[in-house]
C-alpha cells in the first residue's frame, strides 16, 4: 500500500505527461503482482466497492474529531480525503503490520477486502487500516475508496504506461483491454514475453474510438476542401454498438460508451431492437440520442436516460432511445478501419438500409464545396437539410476521405468545428473553493441575471462555472471573493452584489433548458467564464427575460 501511496502522491505533484507516463511505467517494471494490476484497475477506474462510501469516512472521523474542527478544515481543504488524512489521529501503539498474517499492508489486501467482505466490521476494519498508515498513506486508501484520485491521470495514459513497459503500442492495449480483469496477470506477462497475447474470447468486443481534434483558424489555410467530407455533430453522447456469437452460438449484444464502459443495461430498448439486425456480428459507431416523432431531441432531454443502471418501464417509452450511425467498424467478421472512410460510408449506407431497425438511422452528410459554404451550413443548420432537428445539432464534423480509423486523435485526419457558443452578461453571486489543487482558492462561482419582481429588479442565479479563466485571472477573482464576501453558508461565501455594486461575467454555454431545480426556472449546458468585465456595472447584465427568448 505504501508504494501504491507513494505514487499517487508523486503523480499529483507532476506537471508533465511524460513525467507521469515514466512514474507508472517504472511503477509497473519494479513491482510484483498483484499489486500492480490492482494499482491499474485503481488509475483506470476499473475498481468499485459497493459498501465503502464517503459516508462511512465521515462517521469514522466523527468519532475522533471535533466535528466542528473537521467542517473548518474541510471547508478550507476542499477535499474529503486529504482533510481526513491530516486530521485522523496518529496512534503510536497501532498495528503498524496491518496486512494479512500480520505482514505490511498491501493494495491486494484492501481490494480483497473491500470487494468481497459485507458491511459488517467494515468500520472497524476501515480504522485498523488508517490506524496503521502513515498521512500519504491514509490520503491513498481514502482515495481509493471514494474513487475520486485526481491526480491527472486518465485511463488511456496508465494503459500507455504498460504499453511501454513490453514496448508495445497503446491500441495493442486497448485492442485487448475489454476482455481483460483485475490485477491483469495475463496482460503483464504478455507485456513481459512470458505469455503471448492474451485471447480476450469476446464476442462482441469494444474497438477504441477515434477522436477529433477542433479545428483552428489556421487549418482552413492547410487543408483542402475537396479532401474532406462534412457531416453534423449531434448533441448527443458518442457510442458503440457491438453485436457478435459466443461459442454456444448465443447472441452478445452490448452498447458501449466512447470510453468503452458497457451502458447495455440502462438502454434495452436499444439493444433489443440491434440484436434482431439481420447481421452475425458488427460494430457502429455512433451517437446516442432521443428521437421522437422523426424529431432529434435536444441534450437536455437525453439527460432523463443517462446515468442511469437500469430503465423503468415508463423512462423506456417516454424517452425511447436512438443510435444515429456515423461509422461501421467490423461486419460479420471482416474489420473495416483499415478501410477509407469513403470506403467504410458506402459500407455503412448499404448495412443502414438492410438493418430495418426503428431504433437505428444514418447521420447524413453535408455536401460543401468552399469553407465558406460550410460555414454557411454550420451558421443555419436548418438552411441546409437539417430541418426540424437543427437544434440538436452542436456543429460540423469534417473527415478527411482517406482517412483510416485510428484510435486516439490522430492529426489532420477528422476536425470537429463546433458552433459558437451563446454568452450571456451575469452577476457573481456565490463563490466556493475548488478541490485537489485549486482547494486554496474560490474557483468555483455561482452567477445571476436580472427578473423583474414586485419589490423591484433582483438576481436570480442561472448557473455554476469553475473553468475557463487563466491561473492569474483565479488569482484576481479569488482576491476579489475575499476582499467582498458579505456571508458565509458553510463552505460557501456570499459576495456583495447588487444594482449598485457586483463583478460582471461574461459567460459562455453551449445550450439552455428548462429547470424546476433552479429559481430562474433555466440551466444552462457546459457555461465557463469568458471573460471578466471588470469594465461593466452590475445594473448593465442581462435580463432572465433574454434566456428565456433563447429557450424559446
Amino acid at each position: 500500500m505504501n508504494a501504491f501511496a507513494e505514487l499517487l502522491d508523486r503523480l499529483a505533484f507532476e506537471p508533465s505527461r511524460l513525467g507521469k507516463l515514466r512514474l507508472m511505467t517504472e511503477f509497473f517494471r519494479h513491482q510484483p503482482d498483484p499489486e500492480r494490476g490492482y494499482a491499474l484497475a485503481a488509475l483506470t477506474g476499473a475498481l468499485s466497492f459497493q459498501h465503502a462510501k464517503p459516508g462511512l469516512i465521515r462517521g469514522l472521523i466523527s468519532e475522533r474529531v471535533d466535528p466542528v474542527l473537521f467542517a473548518l478544515s474541510y471547508d478550507f481543504v476542499g477535499d474529503l480525503s486529504e482533510t481526513v488524512a491530516l486530521l485522523w489521529p496518529d496512534r503510536p501503539d497501532a498495528n503498524r503490520d496491518a496486512g494479512d498474517n500480520g505482514a505490511p499492508l498491501l493494495l491486494s489486501d484492501v481490494v480483497r477486502e473491500l470487494g468481497s467482505g459485507g458491511k459488517i466490521g467494515l468500520a472497524r476494519r476501515l480504522a485498523a487500516w488508517l490506524d496503521a498508515l502513515d498521512e500519504t498513506g491514509r490520503w491513498a486508501l481514502l482515495k481509493l475508496i471514494t474513487g475520486s484520485l485526481r491526480v491527472g491521470v486518465s485511463a488511456r495514459l496508465a494503459k500507455t504506461a504498460v504499453a511501454k513497459l513490453g514496448g508495445k503500442k497503446p491500441n495493442e492495449v486497448e485492442e485487448t483491454w475489454h476482455g481483460l480483469r483485475p490485477p491483469y496477470l495475463d496482460l503483464f506477462a504478455w507485456m513481459e514475453g512470458r505469455e503471448d497475447r492474451p485471447d480476450p474470447s469476446d464476442p462482441a468486443p469494444f474497438c477504441p474510438a477515434m477522436l477529433a481534434h477542433a479545428i483552428e483558424e489556421r487549418d482552413f489555410d492547410e487543408i483542402v476542401p475537396a479532401n474532406f467530407i462534412g457531416e453534423w455533430k449531434w448533441d448527443g453522447i458518442r457510442v458503440q454498438a457491438a453485436s457478435g456469437r459466443d461459442g454456444d452460438g448465443r447472441r452478445a449484444m452490448r452498447l458501449f460508451s466512447r470510453t468503452g464502459e458497457d451502458i447495455s443495461a440502462a438502454f434495452p430498448d436499444l439493444t433489443e431492437c440491434l440484436a434482431q439486425l439481420p447481421f452475425e456480428a458488427f460494430s457502429l459507431d455512433g451517437e446516442l440520442l432521443i428521437v421522437r416523432d422523426a424529431r432529434v431531441e435536444p441534450f437536455g432531454v437525453l439527460q432523463q436516460r443517462l446515468n442511469r443502471k437500469t430503465a423503468s418501464v415508463k423512462l423506456l417509452a417516454e424517452f425511447p432511445a436512438h443510435i444515429r450511425a456515423y461509422d461501421l467498424l467490423r461486419q460479420d467478421g471482416e474489420d473495416l478501419r483499415a478501410l477509407t472512410f469513403t470506403e467504410r460510408r458506402a459500407r455503412l449506407e448499404t448495412f443502414a438500409a438492410a438493418a430495418g431497425c426503428s431504433r437505428l438511422d444514418l447521420s447524413p452528410l453535408v455536401p460543401f464545396v468552399s469553407w465558406e459554404e460550410l460555414a454557411q451550413a454550420r451558421k443555419n443548420p436548418a438552411a441546409f437539410g437539417a430541418g426540424q432537428n437543427a437544434e440538436a445539432i452542436e456543429g460540423l464534423m469534417l473527415k478527411r476521405k482517406d482517412s483510416i480509423y485510428v484510435p486516439g486523435r490522430p492529426k489532420g485526419l477528422w476536425y470537429k468545428w463546433k458552433r459558437d457558443p451563446f454568452t450571456v452578461d451575469a452577476v457573481l453571486m456565490y463563490a466556493q473553493r475548488g478541490h485537489g489543487k485549486r482547494s486554496s482558492y474560490y474557483s468555483d462561482f455561482t452567477f445571476g441575471v436580472w427578473r423583474d419582481e414586485p419589490e423591484g429588479a433582483r438576481l436570480v442565479p442561472v448557473g455554476k462555472a469553475y473553468f475557463g479563466f487563466t491561473d492569474a485571472e483565479l488569482i484576481e477573482l479569488d482576491r476579489y471573493v475575499r476582499n467582498h464576501t458579505v456571508n458565509r453558508f458553510g463552505p460557501v461565501r456570499e459576495v456583495a452584489y447588487g444594482r449598485a455594486e457586483g463583478l460582471v461575467l461574461e459567460i459562455a454555454f453551449e445550450g439552455l433548458n428548462r429547470s424546476s431545480r433552479h429559481k430562474s426556472g433555466v440551466a444552462m449546458r457546459f457555461p465557463r467564464i469568458a471573460r471578466i468585465r471588470w469594465d461593466k456595472p452590475a445594473r448593465e447584465a442581462d435580463w432572465i427575460e433574454g434566456l428565456e427568448a433563447l429557450l424559446r
